[in-house]
């Protein structure tokens, strides 16, 4: 009987639906040695191709192409669109000039937070929104009396990152005119086959770097002509392995990683404002009223927030993802979320959310706790950390104009 349910929900198809693949996948596929994929939005992506570690140093040392098609993509056009997204983001949208993106946050009526992204202003009414999880049916219930037109094209829109040192140099060398004059947060438009491009200096991994958009079509083509033109430039394609050790370097967060949305959370302890994930910095009060203000500024004022994130650097070389904090080696006091051993900073870093006041008045005598496999045991080890400014990594080469050839 077990097998005959078993064979009947088989049949159904439900258990045997595939992941989707991206516009970039047969590339991919192409090129995979690990066969190492998982499913990020129902997409298959890779989470590496060849070696997680050289990997990391391309994009460290020559350049990388990370397929982000699977980034959720939302279109938002009309009249009353940058009202509508100034109402709905904590960001001042008036502020956000057409060919400029800016990382913004939204959030609930309880001020917290239900995603980060970043926010692309393609025309005076059309913008494009990118973030990690799928909030359609939060988006249009928020847009009741506004004259705007929302939609998802994230099937429609091809994706891919070119970050590191010889970024730039590809472009250059696949023909894109002009795009020594991108500037750091801006985009253009460059044409492509019969079509066009959309190419923003942006990035996940605090380096010199770029994200192109392009119809779903053309991707292939997009694709093959930075792989031509990279192959002087020591290209690789990577997986998300890499690219999260990067996006730790440079202090980045990631959705229900280091912080869980307000979607997402199951207790009500879990939720966070955004001064509580360090994006304090993107609240902007003296706009015009936003979802979330009233319970953010309260908090501010009475100065009732729980939890901070922070940078730690700990002792030793050991990784501590997922490890406990301690205050005195006894007091539990919060979780690491992301870490690694940067062979850039040459440091043992790790982002954690702390339980307040310690990582913000008390920062003395913190601990993590670390259980490392020693021949076929774990072994606990205690080991010093200290908070530290993020980013763990600063590199000069993100932000100069013009950029360097490398």
């Amino acid at each position: 009987m077990m097998h005959l349910t078993a064979f009947n929900r088989a049949e159904q198809g439900h258990i045997l639906t595939p992941r989707l693949e991206t516009p970039f996948h047969d590339r991919l596929a192409a090129l995979s040695e690990t066969n190492d994929w998982y499913s990020w939005a129902g997409y298959k992506a890779p989470h590496s191709i060849f070696d997680t570690e050289l990997e990391y140093f391309a994009i460290r040392s020559t350049s990388a192409l990370f397929d982000i098609s699977p980034m959720v993509k939302y279109r938002i056009r009309g009249s009353d669109a940058a009202r509508y997204l100034n109402r709905l983001t904590v960001r001042d949208v008036a502020k956000l000039g057409v060919g400029r993106v800016h990382y913004t946050a939204w959030c609930d009526d309880h001020g917290h937070v239900l995603d980060d992204g970043t926010l692309f202003r393609l025309a005076t009414d059309d913008f494009r929104l990118c973030c990690q999880e799928r909030h359609l049916p939060w988006l249009l219930d928020s847009a009741g009396g506004f004259s705007v037109e929302i939609s998802e094209e994230t099937a429609e829109i091809a994706a891919v990152a070119l970050q590191g040192p010889t970024a730039f140099a590809v472009l250059e060398a696949a023909g894109f005119a002009s795009i020594e004059t991108l500037k750091p947060f801006q985009l253009a438009e460059f044409p492509h086959a019969d079509g066009s491009v959309t190419i923003s200096r942006t990035g996940f991994t605090g380096d010199l770097g770029y994200e192109l958009f392009a119809p779903a079509k053309a991707a292939l083509s997009l694709w093959d002509r930075l792989w031509t033109a990279g192959s002087g430039f020591g290209l690789k394609a990577i997986g998300y392995d890499a690219l999260n050790r990067a996006r730790i370097e440079a202090g980045f967060i990631v959705a229900n990683a280091d912080f869980i949305t307000a979607e997402a959370a199951l207790r009500a302890d879990r939720e966070r404002l955004p001064d509580e994930i360090g994006l304090d910095w993107l609240v902007d009060p003296q706009k015009p009223y936003f979802n979330g203000r009233d319970a953010i500024l309260k908090a501010r004022t009475k100065g009732t927030f729980k939890h901070v994130l922070v940078g730690l650097e700990i002792e030793g070389n050991i990784p501590a993802e997922g490890a406990i904090v301690y205050h005195r080696g006894k007091k539990e006091v919060g979780l690491v979320t992301a870490a690694i051993w940067s062979p850039l900073a040459k440091r043992n870093i790790a982002i954690a959310t702390l339980s307040r006041p310690y990582g913000a008045s008390v920062t003395d005598n913190l601990w993590v706790e670390i259980y490392a496999m020693r021949e076929l045991q774990y072994q606990k080890l205690m080991k010093r950390a200290r908070v530290v400014s993020r980013p763990f990594v600063k590199l000069d080469r993100r932000s100069a104009m013009p950029p360097g050839r490398f």
